[in-house]
């Protein structure tokens, strides 16, 4: 970002670390918004990760998340899915070779049943997702490590470490919970 639109401003500080080091994520202080859209499920200890994420976030301050949302069997099925995608080159292919013709086809039974242009479902895609559906395909099957929680298991979670939550999106499906809480701040909220 800073070499392709700032390329000449000095203003800019970039350091590489992890969500699961508490002693980095402590260095960095705290902040009244702190967003973590769909990345901590991936970090193969989310419940950790979810613990560090609230040392950034000022007492008042709020936590945007996106969480996958847990379906059970499904849910493990797609961890197996995943796992064998990115064991090797082998299972790689097995996955692909199964998965990319099922979402085509699926894709392309929807769209017909609804009157609509199957081809539009890739020429516009990148207009609406930021990368192409090749790209969004490979990235969820190789979404691994991969960890999901039930939105009541989040919101228990923040709420013993003294967070309340203000919104909820919910999802039936295989997508992320959406939740901003809102960490307590005893100064303001003690009056």
């Amino acid at each position: 970002m800073r070499e392709q639109f700032y390329r000449d401003d000095k203003d800019w500080t970039i350091v590489e670390g992890s969500v699961l080091d508490a002693q980095f994520m402590g260095s960095l202080g705290t902040f009244d918004i702190v967003y973590s859209w769909g990345v901590l499920h991936h970090t193969g200890e989310m419940w950790r990760a979810l613990d560090v994420v609230d040392l950034a976030v000022r007492p008042g301050g709020q936590l945007f998340l996106a969480i996958y949302n847990d379906q059970g069997v499904v849910s493990k099925r797609w961890r197996f899915v995943k796992r064998l995608f990115c064991s090797g080159r082998a299972g790689r292919a097995v996955v692909c070779s199964v998965f990319i013709p099922y979402f085509v086809f699926e894709g392309a039974a929807v769209d017909i049943v609804n009157w609509r242009n199957p081809l539009a479902r890739y020429t516009q895609y990148v207009s609406q997702r930021g990368m192409s559906r090749f790209h969004d395909v490979m990235d969820w099957l190789g979404g691994y490590p991969f960890e999901v929680a039930k939105p009541e298991q989040i919101i228990e979670h923040y709420l013993a470490r003294g967070c309340r939550l203000t919104r909820l999106i919910t999802t039936n499906g295989s997508g992320c919970n959406q939740f901003v809480l809102r960490k307590s701040d005893p100064d303001r909220d003690g009056r």
